[in-house]
């Protein structure tokens, strides 16, 4: 071993600044016995830096790089084109040139070798860069192997690797590149091994893609390759491809493609002996290193090679379960709808807050569903529950349960009735519970909801240290009380029953779709339909005083509204602003997640909104909106009536049906009080808490106050108690975080991390059209805009609003829009209750639709049949 070369033998994990992932993880795999790697060496890191750290030219290439950001790939590729021709000009030193070439000697100067590039940012557990530098085979002679060698240096800045890591926030300066020179294997199959599903997640189901000659066939997508999927020795599922060609490796150095025998293209290119062998290696290699791996492999006579490990990094975690059983999780941000990772912080608030078993995985809640699925009762709920809000979850869990023994059912399993289809007029059972009820509750709940916040407010003001964490806890108790107060409860419930009852009886008897849909329109009581209509008033009251309009216009800093007393109008605006944030201030995107900015916190968040406001409304639109969808809802519930009278039972049909819209109109808006509820009470303990993390700063404990998001209630609570904390955990839950951010959760998944997508049962859609839950009547066109993030919104009025998900903090958003298509999403989730409010035509939980669909492109969305077309 010298500073610049290393035997694969003499390396191990430790060792990856100075050989890369590449380099590592071939060390790794000598040390794992019974596993065959071809011999060779690795070219370390230090050689690359001989010839680049005091390179004028090259260091000046590399700042004009590092300047640049992504879209500009014109000149990212050119600068990139510059380098690479710049490290290829610069010879090998002699003194590495004669190391390499007594290396190659040992291993036998007329072996053919294959170079291979290694970064040190490459194969690690967060970030692959897979296929992101160059690899040569079949490399015979020394003096070509130095030439390949300096092209592996060059293809660290290849347009494709300097993108990824642009994209990923590495460092070029950092990026080092180490060298791998291997012995070439000429086998007559090859290919990679997956030790987890890379369709399914499925940790216990091993994937392998094999075909004949050299593995470069597949890699570059030649051929189609042979899938063989094993299971605990088992070979499940097999694939056979047609493989017309295959890449071997010529004498005088080269590939070359070759055509494959007729009579062989057909042929497995492994026997089912040989694929349990390569799954034993497999299970092997993946104990060794401890997660799932994406293995390179050859077969050379009756022996298998392993070239390459390094961890499968698409892989969404697990939620952990000791128990050895079988677990189903269903993800809480779906049916939240916000479905970015939360911090520790975050998500540790919304396990204290919750009564449901759940679980965290990937910054992310899940609800642990198995025994609900174990109970015939419980099975029976939740899968009708949930048909009802996503039909996707729906889809997912009855193919689990379809499945013998994944599930262990409880004693007593037998089918519970179906619900009455007859034709005859009555409630649905649940309607018992509050027919009688006076309308007048909801507004006592509200009452009591806000008493409660005020005194929360004004107690916690003498609380402090540990005991500001003990009155928390305490509070937090009551909190859940309150959010399960079956009056509540009972007023929630009862709206979204008489709703589907509406449904399914105008169906049934007028033939009529979603009447409910407009019946639900300008409801009272619904706190977040009335804010969006509240900063219509905003608006309103900014309006007349040019100055303001022209100050908010540039107005970047969030102290924004104390500057406004300058200006005529300014004291009116300012009033105006501070009252809503006063009454919404602690709303925000994500704020399921106590860490998120609120708007209180951050108040240049609403300025964009109040603009397009402005600019796309006349005044008085807010009071506006809402009494044309109070008068839609009344037409529509006097249209009903007056078809259903000449109807067989008319009279009783009409007057059930009566029933059912005041229960509607009077109970279905307090469906977003709860939620409201909550964060009002998160944003008191946010406030209290930052004053403690201000202490902690001080005391030099942490950095700064947002350090603690990284910290659960308890850890932030024992550092308060002790004065004591390690700044180590909180610099590693950055980068899990980090890491977090870019994983996209499923909406279900089993203990053995299988995602199950489920799909809408659906048929006689249009040709083309994105199939999702229709949510909210009507058919609209319009031009689409696509936004991920609500501050970057740029609305015109009659823009259609397709974005990943909405919560409650988009609803001013709504009230520019005249359409929504959102990813995620039910029919009873917080998108699509305001839209039905709002008179909106909405489709949700269309897969992929910000991708499918391009900002600016013409859409139609059919609220009513539950899809989306690209016009």
């Amino acid at each position: 071993m010298t500073a610049y070369l290393m035997d694969f033998r003499e390396i191990d994990k430790t060792m990856l600044s100075s050989v890369g992932g590449k380099g590592a993880g071939l060390g790794e795999l000598c040390r794992i016995q019974g596993i065959r790697v071809p011999e060779g060496f690795c070219i370390t890191t230090e050689a690359y830096k001989e010839i680049t750290e005091n390179n004028r030219e090259l260091n000046r290439l590399l700042n004009e790089l590092t300047r640049l950001k992504l879209p500009d790939r014109e000149n990212i590729g050119k600068i990139s084109a510059q380098i690479r021709t710049r490290i290829e000009s610069i010879p090998v030193p002699d003194h590495i040139a004669e190391e390499i070439a007594g290396r190659v000697t040992v291993l036998g100067e007329n072996t053919a070798f294959a170079v291979r590039s290694s970064a040190t940012a490459e194969d690690l557990p967060t970030a692959s860069f897979a296929g992101q530098q160059d690899t040569y085979l079949n490399i015979t002679g020394k003096e070509a192997i130095l030439k390949h060698v300096s092209r592996c240096w060059a293809s660290l800045f290849t347009g494709r690797a300097v993108t990824y890591r642009l994209q990923n926030g590495f460092n070029h300066h950092k990026v080092c590149l180490a060298v791998v020179v291997q012995k070439m294997i000429f086998p007559q199959a090859a290919g990679i091994m997956f030790t987890a599903d890379p369709v399914t997640s499925n940790r216990k189901v091993l994937s392998i893609d094999a075909g004949f000659g050299l593995g470069e066939a597949l890699v570059s997508g030649l051929v189609d390759a042979d899938n063989y999927k094993v299971r605990a020795g088992k070979v499940i599922d097999k694939k056979i491809s047609v493989k017309n060609l295959a890449v071997y490796a010529l004498e005088e150095g080269g590939t070359k493609e070759q055509a494959v025998d007729p009579g062989q293209q057909n042929r497995q290119a492994l026997t089912d002996d040989q694929i349990l062998q390569l799954e034993h290696t497999g299970r092997r290699i993946e104990t060794h290193f401890g997660c799932p791996q994406d293995i390179e492999w050859c077969l050379a006579g009756d022996t298998f090679y392993i070239v390459q490990s390094r961890p499968v990094t698409t892989l969404y975690p697990i939620p952990e379960a000791d128990d050895g059983e079988n677990h189903v999780y269903i993800s809480v941000g779906h049916q939240q709808m916000m479905t970015d990772a939360m911090k520790p912080l975050g998500l540790s608030f919304f396990l204290l807050t919750t009564r449901a078993h759940m679980r965290t995985a990937g910054g992310r809640l899940f609800v642990d569903v198995t025994p609900m699925l174990a109970s015939p009762a419980g099975r029976e709920t939740l899968v009708n529950v949930l048909g009802k809000s996503d039909p996707v979850i729906k889809d997912a869990l009855t193919t689990i349960l379809e499945r013998e023994g994944f599930i262990k059912p409880l004693s007593g399993d037998k089918k519970e009735p179906g619900p009455d289809k007859s034709d005859k007029a009555g409630p649905p059972p649940d309607y018992q519970t509050l027919k009688d009820y006076d309308p007048e509750i909801v507004s006592d709940l509200i009452k009591a909801s806000q008493t409660s916040i005020a005194a929360l407010k004004q107690n916690i003001l003498t609380r402090s240290g540990p005991d500001l964490f003990d009155f928390i806890l305490e509070d937090i108790q009551q909190l859940k009380k309150t959010n399960a107060d079956p009056q509540s409860f009972g007023v929630i419930m009862t709206g979204m029953n008489a709703a589907s009852w509406i449904n399914e009886k105008m169906n049934e008897w007028l033939g009529e779709k979603n009447a409910a849909d407009t019946l639900a329109q300008s409801v009272p009581h619904n706190i977040t339909s009335e804010m969006g209509l509240a900063l219509l008033d905003v608006a309103d009251a900014i309006r007349p005083y040019p100055e303001v309009i022209t100050y908010l216009q540039q107005a970047k800093e969030d102290d924004f509204p104390d500057e406004l007393a300058q200006f005529d109008g300014g004291q009116e605006s300012r009033d105006a602003i501070s009252s809503f944030l006063d009454k919404y201030g602690m709303r925000c995107a994500g704020e399921i997640d106590i860490t998120k900015t609120r708007w209180s916190e951050k108040p240049t968040m609403l300025v964009p909104l109040i603009l397009s406001n402005l600019r796309n409304f006349a005044p008085g639109e807010g009071k506006r909106k809402f009494e044309q969808g109070r008068r839609e809802a009344l037409k529509k519930e006097e249209e009903l009536l007056n078809r259903l009278k000449p109807l067989p039972d008319g009279e009783q049909k009409a007057g059930e049906t009566k029933r059912m819209i005041d229960l509607i109109r009077n109970f279905a808006g307090y469906r977003e009080y709860p939620k409201y509820g909550i964060v009002s009470r998160y944003f008191v303990y946010k406030q209290a808490l930052l004053k403690e993390a201000g202490k902690l700063v001080q005391a030099r404990l942490i950095h700064e106050k947002e350090d603690i998001y990284y910290l659960t209630f308890e850890e932030f609570r024992e550092a308060v108690r002790t004065h004591t904390l390690d700044n180590r955990i909180i610099d590693k839950r950055k980068d899990e975080y980090k890491t977090y951010e870019k994983l996209t959760p499923p909406r279900v998944m089993t203990s053995d991390g299988e995602i199950l997508s489920g799909r809408y049962k659906r048929e006689n859609l249009p040709a083309g059209a994105m199939a999702g839950l229709p949510v909210s009547s009507g058919v609209i066109e319009g031009r689409a805009r696509v936004i991920l993030k609500m501050e970057d919104a740029d609305l015109e009025e009659g823009d259609i609003l397709v974005t990943a998900f909405t919560d409650p903090s988009w609803t001013p958003l709504f009230v520019s829009v005249k359409g929504l298509v959102t990813e995620v999403g039910g029919l009873m989730t917080h998108g699509a209750v305001i839209a039905r409010e709002y008179g909106l035509p909405a489709v949700v939980g269309v897969e992929k639709a910000t991708t499918l669909i391009k900002d600016g492109q013409r859409i139609r969305v059919n609220g009513t049949d539950g899809y989306v077309e690209i016009l």
